[in-house]
């Protein structure tokens, strides 16, 4: 069943690693004119993005710094905007999709334990992932090196990992939310209500209080608190989103396998 997810998801897969890799080439690209020629650079992005869009931007670092430039214009929003996308419409093949399609019904008449269904699917999705985040990141390290970005493999494996824990996470809501109702359009609407409202309590947020302390179930905040690219792994809030992507296939497994499936 995982090896057949993947096949399936093998199509995408080469044009999102082809999409967000060409992203990264073309952006990363522009360091180089950004390093030589800083004071104008950095005072363009400021004119470009004043209050709130600069707070929407993680307050926008020195851009001729390699760190800055990375977290800024690649790992701030972007770069993770894409896998969590791309992650939610390989979620949506999982269940969703063949239940709206009606094939999935034939498939759970089959000697198949749902559990086991649904964990081969998270399974599949999780690897299919990880190959998108691999081969971006031998796209960010090696453009970072002929560019001389000047940040340390060690950290830009750590972002790239949060990028991949997050894509994972949103991925997984997915999964669990179309386990649940068998709706890719719920499924859909719950993530990208949980994503939205999530980067702007830990941006906009930082500055209002009413809203501040909803940066606990923000995804986000275990993304970016830990500053990877300048601290390095930020172990204890990667394991938080680990943490929660489990429970969230634990609740899809009980939710498919307690539900009658329609079309």
């Amino acid at each position: 069943m995982i090896a057949k997810s993947l096949r399936d998801y093998r199509r995408a897969l080469i044009w999102w690693t082809i999409g967000i890799s060409a992203f990264l080439t073309l952006y990363l690209s522009i360091y180089e004119n950004v390093r030589q020629d800083p004071a104008t650079f950095n005072a363009q992005a400021m004119a470009k993005f004043p209050g709130a869009l600069r707070d929407l931007m993680g307050g926008m670092g020195d851009l001729s710094v390699g760190a800055g430039y990375l977290q800024s214009v690649v790992y701030q929003l972007f770069v993770p905007m894409l896998f969590i996308v791309c992650a939610t419409l390989l979620a949506h093949r999982a269940i969703a999709q063949p239940e709206e399609a009606g094939t999935l019904e034939l498939v759970v008449t089959l000697p198949v334990d749902r559990q086991r269904l649904v964990l081969q699917r998270f399974v599949a999705l999780a690897v299919a992932l990880l190959a998108v985040a691999v081969v971006t990141f031998g796209v960010v390290w090696a453009v970072g090196e002929s560019v001389q970005i000047g940040v340390p493999f060690d950290r830009m494996l750590a972002a790239q990992t949060g990028v991949f824990l997050l894509g994972l996470f949103c991925g997984t809501v997915a999964l669990t939310v179309g386990a649940a109702t068998g709706r890719k359009t719920i499924a859909s609407a719950v993530v990208g209500v949980w994503v939205v409202a999530g980067y702007v309590v830990v941006t906009v947020g930082r500055s209002v209080e009413a809203i501040s302390w909803l940066k606990w179930v923000s995804p986000f905040h275990y993304y970016t608190e830990g500053r990877p690219l300048y601290e390095g792994l930020p172990v204890g809030d990667y394991l938080v989103l680990a943490g929660a992507t489990a429970v969230l296939v634990l609740t899809a497994v009980l939710a498919f396998d307690r539900r009658d499936i329609g079309v």
